[in-house]
This record gives structure tokens, sequence and C-alpha cells, in this order.
């Protein structure tokens, strides 16, 4: 047997985070080699998070042993936590460079919110918005501590119980939505065409009805019937014990909820096939859930959300599992009331109100957006056509010996260079200090002095 993974009791509490595809051949029971295990999305919004922080702590060898020795409890309550303090360094480092993504990613994530609703978040603080994430410790952004690890396995722990709760009322909205729709669309057409089409519709739903038996999950018959055309084994040689470690697929010791999906598929073949118009595939996922659950509640003893051989074996010794009691498929039992599909209307009818309002005010600015951009090509034009205009100008005046212009047409003159003269003419006499010619450089001698 391969050693348990070290996280598989978190994955497994956290509804079975890896999936395992069946592929069973009878003639074929030599050793396999070890294949790695598909990841499949928790569905929760830090399931990335989540994986990166699991990978990392697998990495430290004591963590590892500690992890492997722990029960379901000591994880579920987060008293491995304390564990962390014991890590190596370059482990811690590395989960705190995950968690400052984290924080990171959460940040953006609010910005877009905020964003999309319009709202002002020139004063936000992000240490107070962070407080609605419970996976991480808000009030530290930077380090991963033990709280951090306690708050991670708690809140997934929570948030996946809640899990399949979301997935039964996430379907309930999604068939009354195809119900709205059908209605609908019979609205929109004449009498006669919705007579034929309603004849029609009904056809199929008949159609649907008309599938063999559907073997309670989990019975005698219903793993006979997988012992036989799933494994290719005689049913009459059918052996519990065996059987548990045929699906037992990563030879962990125990069946997570995937491994026991798996076991559900030839029932759900005799009622859905994605080739008819009549079966919803949705509708064949919502019954395999169911199915699980039904097995759950009746094996699964101890509510780890995993089953034990000695679960398994205890669960064949009932009297459910040879007389159980008939499946009621998912036809049988409607989704929702009268009631709520009429709320679930007035619901979708506020959204659509809601949508084309904001559907109306992205149009008018768009519009308006529109208009803008017709005046400032408008006024680009202009700019360009004085700007020829002007370098046309310019050049038949420069053709023309005309003195420059200015943008409104008006003569640009500059101002003359200062003449250079010649160093043999002779400046003026009022330049060189003479008197003029016309003046007699000294008075007149020997006249009369008039007394």
């Amino acid at each position: 047997m391969n050693p348990t993974p070290v996280w598989l009791l978190v994955l497994s509490i956290c509804a079975g985070v890896w999936s395992v595809p069946i592929d069973r051949n009878g003639d074929n029971q030599e050793t396999k080699e070890e294949v790695p295990e598909e990841n499949v999305d928790t569905g929760l919004y830090y399931d990335r998070y989540l994986r990166e922080v699991i990978e990392v702590l697998e990495t430290d060898p004591h963590f590892r042993e500690k992890l492997q020795t722990a029960n379901t409890e000591d994880i579920k309550n987060g008293r491995l936590s304390k564990e962390l303090d014991l890590v190596g360094h370059h482990v811690r480092t590395r989960l705190d460079e995950l968690k400052r993504q984290e924080v990171s990613r959460l940040r953006m994530l609010l910005k877009a919110k905020l964003d999309s609703t319009n709202t002002q978040s020139l004063q936000m603080d992000h240490s107070s918005l962070l407080k609605q994430f419970e996976h991480l410790d808000p009030h530290n952004q930077n380090t991963f501590e033990a709280k951090d690890l306690e708050l991670l396995i708690t809140t997934a722990t929570k948030d996946l119980e809640n899990y399949d709760a979301e997935r039964h009322e996430e379907f309930k909205r999604y068939e009354m939505l195809k119900e709205h729709e059908r209605r609908e669309y019979l609205k929109g057409l004449d009498q006669e065409k919705r007579e034929k089409e309603e004849k029609r519709m009904q056809e199929l739903k008949e159609k649907h009805h008309q599938h063999p038996k559907v073997n309670a999950p989990g019975s005698v018959a219903q793993l006979r019937e997988v012992w036989e055309e799933t494994d290719g084994l005689d049913p009459k040689e059918f052996n519990p014990k065996t059987f548990f470690k045929l699906h037992d697929t990563n030879e962990d010791g125990v069946l997570d909820e995937q491994e026991l999906e798996a076991l559900f598929t030839k029932e759900l073949e005799k009622v859905y096939d994605a080739k008819n118009e009549e079966d919803d595939m949705t509708e064949m996922e919502e019954e395999r859930l169911r199915m699980r659950e039904h097995v759950m509640k009746n094996v699964d003893a101890n509510q780890d959300r995993l089953v034990s051989l000695e679960e398994f074996l205890k669960s064949t010794e009932k009297k459910e599992f040879s007389n159980p009691r008939e499946w009621e498929t998912l036809e049988t039992k409607p989704a929702y009331t009268e009631e709520e599909l009429q709320l679930f209307e007035v619901e979708l009818k506020d959204k659509e109100e809601e949508l084309k309002r904001k559907a109306e005010n992205l149009q008018q600015q768009q519009d308006l957006l529109k208009e803008r951009g017709k005046a400032l090509e408008a006024q680009r034009r202009e700019y360009q056509q004085a700007v020829l205009e002007m370098s046309q100008r310019k050049e038949q005046q420069a053709a023309d010996g005309q003195p420059p212009a200015g943008p409104n047409g008006e003569l640009q003159f500059q101002p003359e260079a200062p003449k250079v003269e010649d160093k043999d003419v002779k400046a003026p006499a009022e330049l060189q200090g003479e008197a003029p010619n016309h003046l007699p450089a000294e008075p007149p001698q020997n006249l009369p002095i008039h007394t």
C-alpha cells in the first residue's frame, strides 16, 4: 500500500480535493505504477492559496511526519497549526511569500468590486476590508503564522461542509430559470404553435422517464452491478472487502467522495445520455451528488467525509444493504415549488430592470463620448487647415518677394542691422570734436574794440 498523502485528511474534509478516475480491467491485476493524482477545484475562491500552502508544508519532513500521525479532529480543530513553529526557515519564508501574494490578490478583488459598484475608494481602508476574508489573519499581512494555518484549515472545513448545500441551491435556481424560459418561450407563440410545442415537450419528458430501474446507491445490487460490468468479475463471487480494495484507487485505505461518486456512473447512465435531447447533464450531476450524500449518511459513521474499510464492511451487514428502498430519481421530486418559482421570477425581473438601467446609462455615456470625439475631430481638422493655409501664404509671399505676414495677414518687419562705415570715410566734424567749417576756428584778430 502506498503511504497516505500528508494532506489527504485535510483535503478529504474539504470535499475531496483530489479526484481519481475509474479505470478497471478485471484481467490485469498487476501492481500499477503510482500515478500523479489529478487536482480538482474545490470551488473555494482561495483554492489556489490552499493548495500552494499544502504543497509547501509537505516539503518539510517534521510537519509531514506530524500530520501522518494526526487524527481528523486534530486537523479540523487546528491543533496542528502549533507545529508550524518547528518547520524549516526556507518553508516559513515561502509561506510568507504566499501570504503576501494572497493579500495582494484580495486587495485587487476588493478594488475590482468597488470599481464595479462605482464606490469611491480614495479613503479605502484595506485592513478593515480584509476582515471579511476568514481564511487568513488580516492584522498581519506580511508573514504566515500559526494563526494563518489554523484559520485556513477551519475556514476551508466550514466552507466545504456547506458546499453541497450551495450546490443544491444553485441547481434549484438553474431549474427555475429553465422553467421560466420555457414559459416565456411558449408565451411568444400563437395558440396552434404553442399546443404543438407543449405536446412535443411532454413527449420528451415522458421519454426521459422511461429508463431501467435505478438501484439504490450503496446497495448490494448496485455494487454487484459495478463488480460485474465495470470490474469484469463474476457477480456470484462478489466480495465486499475485495470490492473496497479495487475501488480504493489511490490505495490510501479509505474511499473519498470522488471515489464513491465514480461508483454511480453505471446507474446514472441508465437515466442520462448526453446525446438525447430529453436528458439534462446538469441534472445528472445533481443526481450524482444526491447518491453520494445518501451513501455517506448511511456508511460514514464518524462523519469525517471518508469511508474506511471497517465502516464499509459494517454497512454491508445492515438490512438496507440487501433490501433497500427503491431509489427516487430527480423527476419524482420537484426541485422547487410554484411559490418559489414566482418569487424567483420577481427577483429575475428586478435584476433585468437594473441591467436595463445600467445599459441605458452606458449607452448615454457612449453617445456623449462619441459627440466629444466628433467635436475634437472637427477642432483638429480646423487646426490642420489653419496651419496649411499659413504655410501656403508664407510660400507665396516668399515667391513674390513680400515681407512675411503674421497669422492674421499683418505685415511683419525686421529691424535693419546698423551699416558698417568705410574706414577711409571721415566722420562728420561734430563727431570728431572739430568746429564746423562755416564757423571760424578762432575769433578774428585786430578788430576794433568799442568802448
